[in-house]
């Protein structure tokens, strides 16, 4: 039986020594203590024995766990050294994420993409193994369609395989694929073509040498090779119109007709990718070339709908991945993390529709706030006294009218100063450079009925109410210096602010403290937390209101 072992096909004609050896390795996973059991996978160790008595050097075990399925592979791996066939032979749950497929250990709850490195046997490690003998290896991948539960990333299946040269590989039912490889994998006679006709429903992908010669003769007359003539023509017609349609049910009509087509490996790739939604999302977004201005303008209008991209850069990383899947969710998407062109036009729209309610809703609080301003004015510091104007600026510090009351405020303290004795406006002057609470209050102590005396209250009480504010003010700072703005960004900022008519001072790029007065202002009328200081929230706001 060993000589009619058909591998010998794949290695189109070349002999091997007398020392070569041929090596088998089998895992048949069934007893599964979190899925279903795969019913059919007890037939691989059927394939194990008709190995064996072919001659090979076989490794076998069932209902293994990750560390049992490594350290078989290993001793295969050992085998395996030099010249000589291999067959591997592997039946289970399989999963694979968009660029890796795993066999599942019968130990495994619930895989996620993150822990399934701890109860797979990655399918490109066993494939990196067989491909040490080029030409003469072949894996055997087979599966059923049952219950498993997966987490995050994953999907059931094998998906998508990156083969490399020289491997042949056969994937399907776990039943079929263990009858093939005890009995049809070992047949004489059999040419290359042969085996892929015998190889039925299964999937052939990969390696299959000279496909017109046969290792062992059978007793009798040769039977007539499958035909593999194809009208080259019309099947490159026949493969573009399916691939127009770019349906699971046109590749499985361009297979059905050219099994063993030019374009058979990529129509089952097409098919894993179709039947794959993640890796379907991801070409999907990537066919539409999106450009990174194109990208910071969905992170803006996620971000105008109060959900978070972790950055406006045009680099769609975890944060932003994550933030479009819980808009998909939001909205009855499937949550991918992967836009559409039709997505992207309807988040679009909701971003202009959010910013028109915003900036309205703006307007509105504005409006009333401006209305409550002028009535407390008219009511304190209208009346241009000295109490009363602070009285103003004590409510409204970046009000309306708070730069006309510190200027009236300024003639009553240049009043005074003119007014006062020597020794008390040298004292007041004093205590003013130095603009400490110490300061302040040796001077009301010099001075109790002095020309300064409320003015340095004022100073004591503004400086209680500022160590209070210390730490809001530092957090805010702390955030704003996070952004990164250069002083491009921040010249902008302030020519919006102005073209809102906020009065942020010349466009310099500086923050000073008519920016701040100004930035102040817009987050007050727009319900923004009032710290003067920018936040990536107010940051899009001002971009996108001022437009």
């Amino acid at each position: 039986m060993k000589q009619g072992f058909i591998l010998a096909v794949l290695m189109a004609g070349v002999a091997l020594p007398v020392s070569a050896q041929d090596t088998a390795l089998v895992i048949a996973n069934e007893n599964y203590r979190n899925a279903s059991d795969i019913s059919a996978a007890d037939d691989a160790l059927d394939a194990a024995v008709a190995l064996e008595r072919a001659g090979f050097r076989t490794r076998k075990g069932a209902d293994l766990n990750l560390e049992a399925m490594h350290a078989l592979l290993d001793q295969h791996y050992g085998d395996a050294e030099g010249k000589g066939h291999s067959v591997i032979l592997l039946t289970g749950h399989l999963v694979h994420s968009a660029s890796e497929s795993w066999l599942v250990a019968t130990d495994a709850n619930a895989p996620s993409l993150a822990s399934i490195g701890t109860v797979g046997l990655p399918l490109s490690t066993v494939f990196a193994i067989a491909a040490e003998r080029p030409g003469a290896a072949v894996v055997l991948v087979g599966t059923e369609e049952r219950r498993i539960a997966l987490g995050r990333g994953l999907a059931a299946g094998i998906g998508t395989v990156d083969l490399p040269q020289g491997v042949t590989l056969f994937v399907g039912d776990a039943g079929e694929i263990a009858e093939f490889a005890g009995d049809g994998l070992l047949q004489p006679g059999l040419s290359a073509a042969g085996l892929k006709v015998r190889a039925g429903s299964l999937q052939a992908i990969g390696y299959f040498g000279d496909t017109g010669a046969a290792l062992v003769e059978p007793a009798g007359p040769p039977s007539p090779a499958p035909s593999t003539q194809t009208d080259p023509g019309a099947e490159t017609a026949f493969w573009d119109a399916m691939r127009a349609a770019n349906t699971v049910a046109g590749y499985e009509a361009y297979l059905q007709r050219y099994p063993s087509g030019t374009h058979a490996v990529e129509a089952r790739q097409a098919i894993a990718v179709l039947n794959d939604p993640a890796a379907r999302a991801r070409a999907g977004e990537d066919a539409l070339s999106l450009s990174r201005d194109q990208r910071r303008q969905i992170q803006r209008d996620l971000s105008i709908l109060d959900i978070d991209p972790k950055g406006i850069d045009g680099l769609f990383g975890p944060g932003s991945r994550g933030a479009i899947a819980r808009w998909q969710r939001q909205n009855g998407h499937e949550a991918t993390g992967f836009v559409t062109a039709e997505q992207i036009a309807q988040l679009a729209a909701q971003s202009e529709r959010r910013a028109a309610e915003l900036e309205a809703e703006a307007a509105a609080r504005k409006a009333e706030q401006d209305r409550q301003d002028r009535l407390y004015w008219d009511q304190t510091g209208a009346a241009g006294d000295e109490p009363g104007l602070r009285a103003y600026l004590k409510r409204y510090p970046d009000g309306l009218f708070a730069e006309l009351a510190q200027e009236r405020l300024k003639v009553f303290d240049d009043a005074r100063r003119q007014q006062a004795e020597a020794n008390d406006r040298a004292d007041w002057d004093k205590a003013a450079a130095a603009d400490s609470a110490a300061a302040y209050k040796d001077y009301i102590a010099r001075h109790p009925d002095g020309a300064f005396v409320e003015e340095a209250r004022q100073k004591l009480a503004d400086a209680a109410a500022g160590q209070a504010d210390q730490s809001a003010r530092d957090e805010a700072e702390r955030i704003e210096n996070g952004l990164g703005l250069n002083g491009v960004t921040r010249s902008i900022i302030e020519q919006r602010l102005a073209a809102l008519g906020l009065k942020p001072g010349p466009a310099d790029g500086v923050f000073d403290d008519d920016t701040r007065r100004a930035i102040r202002r817009y987050q007050r009328a727009r319900g923004l937390p009032v710290t003067g200081y920018l936040t990536q929230q107010t940051v899009a706001r001002i971009l996108v209101d001022s437009l």
